[in-house]
């Protein structure tokens, strides 16, 4: 992207992109939506449940809310799930034991790219130690999504990949609605049906406003439908954090004018994931901390009592029973709020 006025080279890069960003924003697009699919859960043996009814996966990471640490040691009877305020029994529980599907997200687009030579190492290092039964795919994204490579347990095409990402493209957009409708639909077609499905994006712009293509609100109909959670990896810099901050200011700007938009941690609290951020060459432990939070998440089931097969979001709460808050402190439950009923 380049800039003739003199006036304008002095302006740091991230807050011209961000400028030009929010001077030309796109039409809101709504054309698109969702469709409902089925997906296939396992025990924890990890045997395919053959059933005739429709049991609903959660995921659910526990943590200590002063500290952030993990709790892991508990129990089936320590947790309660609603449906839209009615309670429901737990079929099915286990923890860490079910298969990774990890689709990496990667962006691609925008004034400062997000994946250096530090986070490249930090990846390839953390994805290094899942356990072999787990698949990693890898996208990339700016204008458009492009699948680099499919779902596989073998390392070593996942560290081709890395070491093979599309060149940055300071002049193209961070489309996120298009990356995150793509990503979804991939994960729903191509990923183990007995895995627990999460999408890692790593970029330094969390929200912007959509592009030509589904919506916002079509592309995260279409995450929550695909069951995966979603998680973020934003390495900071000041001038990543002037330029997401120009975003943030700029979306809240065209929400204001009826503009449809998308932000990643928002959808990371509806799914239950996390963000997290860190400079650069701290990013091997931040990594692994993801990797952890993902290993050490709970798997709980249930079969819903309300039998209508309608595609309606239904409401999720999953928390701790009243006793276990009294006895084990202030815990903090990180589990979707939400998921699409089956239809037919």
């Amino acid at each position: 992207m380049r800039i003739s006025t003199p006036a304008l080279r002095l302006l740091p890069l991230s807050l011209l992109c961000a400028a030009l960003f929010v001077m030309s924003l796109p039409p809101t697009n709504f054309h698109s939506h969702g469709q409902t699919r089925e997906r296939t859960v396992t025990n924890p043996q990890l045997e395919v449940i053959k059933t005739d009814v429709d049991l609903v996966t959660v995921d659910a990471l526990v943590l200590q809310k002063n500290t952030a640490r993990v709790v892991g040691d508990l129990s089936r009877d320590d947790f309660i799930i609603s449906e839209d305020g009615k309670p429901q029994d737990i079929t099915h529980f286990s923890q860490g034991s079910l298969p990774l599907s990890v689709m990496l997200l990667i962006d691609r687009g925008g004034c400062l790219d997000p994946f250096g030579s530090h986070v490249r190492h930090a990846a390839v290092d953390a994805l290094s130690r899942l356990k072999p039964t787990d698949e990693v795919a890898v996208m990339t994204y700016h204008n458009n999504a492009e699948l680099l490579q499919p779902f596989t347990r073998d390392r070593w095409p996942i560290k081709f990949a890395l070491d093979h990402i599309p060149p940055h493209d300071e002049s193209a957009n961070h489309c996120l609605n298009r990356a995150f409708y793509e990503a979804a639909t991939y994960m729903e077609q191509a990923s183990n049906p007995s895995g627990r499905r999460v999408i890692i994006v790593i970029t330094g712009i969390t929200r912007n406003v959509d592009c030509d293509g589904p919506s916002g609100k079509t592309a995260s109909h279409a995450v929550y439908e695909s069951g995966s959670v979603v998680c973020g990896i934003v390495p900071i810099s000041p001038d990543q954090q002037m330029e997401n901050g120009m975003f943030r200011w700029g979306t809240r700007m065209a929400g204001m004018m009826k503009f449809s938009t998308l932000s990643i941690k928002d959808m990371a609290e509806e799914t239950g994931g996390e963000v997290l951020e860190d400079k650069p060459e701290a990013l091997d432990q931040t990594f692994s901390t993801l990797m952890d939070h993902l290993r050490s998440r709970f798997s709980l089931a249930f079969v819903s009592s309300n039998k209508a097969r309608d595609g309606s979001v239904r409401k999720l709460k999953i928390e701790l029973k009243p006793e276990v808050q009294k006895t084990r402190g202030n815990l903090v439950v990180k589990a979707r709020r939400s998921y699409v009923a089956p239809r037919g």
